[in-house]
């Protein structure tokens, strides 16, 4: 019973150092599930915030990424719009200038300013260099070679040479001026008729001189000689003192000095008249001008005196010169600049 007692005392005891030991480890198990789920939950809590702010990341990424594709399409689009526009406005540019040149053509009559604004234009296709501007380029390089074959008036040295003919208008001889010679008679001077008298009176008086120591027959010779010689220069006196001259035009000759001022006056109005319809293109009135003064000019005028032919022949030089050329129009760079301006 005893046995019985103490083996149930020790079995308790046993049991009851084992339940404590199961207790304490119970305690201590369940400190350390609360203490891992605490830390658990923190790790949690952690990766919560952290996957919350990762999704706000990636949304901001996506949002910046989203913004920098429309970015890059946006600069994409603005580059090729540019390069559109600066096409664009080459062309544009260019026509303008090209209508503008055309303008001031047909003002002065000149191809100059079409010249000049037809090499800018070849000057600044040629910097763009362009493959769709190919075809303006060779349309201006084929309107400056038919530029290049006209020929047009030079009107400026046409004006110079119309007012140089006006200048020589007072000095012209007319037909009745009074010491005009026919053509053909070369009348003698002063000095040489001066001269030509005492020498024959001293042929004259050195033949008869001589004559005294001479024979007879020699001496009737020289002064034969001699009175032939006086003859002769009296005779030429007299046919100097008239002389027959042909008129075509009887009025020319009639003419008073304060009609021949006007004449003069005349002549040189439809001169200038002449310049300031070269001047202003109006190439038809400049030559009936150009025709009325040549009439004046071979009707009262000297037609024998070197002036007088050098300026008629100036003036029909410069009426040959004066004839209106259309100058050509660049229709076919005009035509390739609206083309391209097309997308054609």
């Amino acid at each position: 019973m005893a046995l019985v007692s103490a083996g149930s005392l020790t079995l308790a005891w046993t049991t009851h150092d084992r339940l404590q030991v199961l207790e304490s480890e119970l305690v201590r198990r369940q400190q350390t599930s609360q203490d891992d789920a605490t830390e658990a939950r923190m790790l949690s809590r952690q990766a919560h915030d952290e996957a919350t702010q990762a999704t706000a990341k990636l949304a901001l990424l996506d949002a910046k990424v989203a913004e920098t594709a429309l970015q890059r399409s946006q600069v994409e689009d603005l580059i090729a719009s540019l390069s559109r526009s600066r096409d664009e406005n080459v062309l544009a540019d260019i026509e303008a200038g090209l209508r503008v040149a055309q303008q001031q053509a047909a003002i002065t009559g000149s191809v100059e300013p079409l010249m000049s604004a037809l090499k800018q234009a070849d000057d600044r296709l040629s910097r763009v260099n362009q493959p769709r501007l190919e075809r303006v380029h060779r349309a201006v390089a084929r309107d400056m070679d038919r530029l290049r074959a006209v020929g047009v008036a030079d009107v400026p040295a046409l004006s110079i040479r119309l007012d140089e003919v006006v200048r020589q208008v007072d000095d012209l001889p007319l037909v009745n001026t009074p010491n005009r010679r026919p053509s053909g008679v070369v009348a003698p001077t002063r000095t040489a008729r001066g001269a030509a008298h005492p020498a024959s009176a001293a042929s004259a008086a050195s033949g008869v001189e001589v004559a005294s120591d001479l024979p007879e027959a020699a001496w009737w010779a020289t002064v034969k000689d001699a009175w032939q010689r006086v003859a002769t220069l009296a005779w030429e006196e007299v046919r100097s003192l008239v002389r027959v001259t042909q008129v075509d035009h009887p009025e020319a000759a009639l003419l008073t000095p304060e009609q021949g001022f006007f004449l003069r006056e005349n002549l040189k109005l439809h001169l200038l008249n002449a310049r300031l319809a070269l001047l202003s293109r109006q190439f038809d009135q400049a030559q009936g001008d150009m025709a009325q003064a040549q009439q004046l000019l071979s009707r009262y005028f000297d037609k024998d005196s070197r002036r007088v032919q050098a300026v008629a022949d100036q003036l029909q030089q410069v009426a040959g010169q004066s004839r209106q050329s259309g100058l050509p129009r660049p229709d076919e760079t005009l035509a390739a600049l609206a083309a391209a301006a097309a997308g054609r």
